[in-house]
């Protein structure tokens, strides 16, 4: 077995880019939950998840500062990534916000350093973060995505772009330009596209119904949908955003509210026991299969690397 981290093993890089690149064309949607730390890394990978996703707010959170406006470097993002692989062995995709730069070759950068993290995908995004512009024009964003999409061709591996209409996200439900957006991505190449905060199930569907590629969908309390509700209206791949790692905060503000309002100590009866905790944390990464043969539909010569 290799010695290296999976993180910088390009053998078992490899493994986890075709296996992630495979998860979208199962028999059914897949749940790609939001670790925000290795820790939780490892906790969620011992329920059998197949790939996980990193929060760009659960990581902020968890480093003492807001979400959303540009206090979390390149740097510190690919830093945790890259610990996440290398808890858990699992290929992993990342929010890598809008890509870290306002020109595509800052975009397409980031995508080359999140493969060199370990990374077997990642997101790019088409808003600014400027509060009074928060939605980049469509042809600046297609620019963003086709860069993200040129770069990942020549990385040697599959690497999963995900491209990000953020219309609802930011307040503005334009259902109309979110599909508008969506196919000029899928035009641009983008492997799987995403609307984070789609409000019911009739616009999943909408948006399911007006593009070829596969459509993550992020949870959110608005949309109380299952796996296979989701599967129903065609969606490929379901994400948890930042809930898991706010359910933690919302666990810890309960205690400490508990203690300072009541001074007692119940909610330790639904701590994970030491024993157990330790154990997890003591797992060792798992080590990626390797791939089943694997004959190229026309989809998958249209976005698998270039040699």
């Amino acid at each position: 077995m290799s010695q290296l981290r999976p993180s910088a093993d390009p053998a078992a890089r490899l493994r986890r880019g075709e296996a992630f690149r495979d998860l979208h064309t199962g028999p059914g949607p897949f749940v790609v939950p939001n670790p925000w730390d290795a820790g939780t890394a490892r906790v969620l990978a011992s329920f059998g998840f197949a790939a996980l996703a990193t929060t760009g707010a659960g990581l902020a959170h968890a480093l003492g500062r807001p979400d959303g406006a540009g206090r979390v470097s390149r740097a510190e993002l690919l830093a945790n990534a890259a610990a996440i692989v290398d808890a858990t062995g699992l290929p992993v995709t990342a929010d890598l916000e809008s890509g870290f730069g306002e020109r595509p070759e800052d975009v397409a950068e980031t995508i080359r350093l999140a493969a060199e993290a370990g990374l077997s995908g990642g997101s790019v995004e088409d808003a600014t973060g400027r509060e009074e512009d928060p939605l980049r024009p469509l042809d600046e964003a297609v620019e963003r995505v086709a860069a993200a999409v040129e770069a990942a061709k020549g990385l040697g591996f599959p690497f999963t772009v995900t491209a990000r209409a953020e219309n609802f996200f930011l307040g503005r439900p334009d259902l109309d330009d979110t599909i508008r957006r969506l196919r000029a991505y899928e035009a641009a190449g983008a492997d799987v596209l995403y609307a984070p905060a789609l409000p019911d199930a009739e616009a999943v569907r909408a948006v399911c119904a007006a593009v070829s590629r596969p459509l993550n969908v992020l949870m959110t309390g608005s949309l109380k949908l299952s796996v296979a509700e989701l599967g129903a209206l065609g969606v490929r791949r379901i994400s948890t955003g930042s809930a898991l790692s706010r359910a933690a905060l919302g666990a810890l503000t309960r205690a400490a509210r508990e203690i300072t309002e009541s001074g007692t100590f119940d909610f330790g009866a639904d701590a994970l026991p030491y024993a157990e905790a330790n154990a997890l944390m003591a797992a060792p990464p798992a080590v990626p299969a390797a791939p089943a043969p694997h004959a190229p539909s026309a989809a998958d010569r249209e976005s698998d690397p270039a040699p």
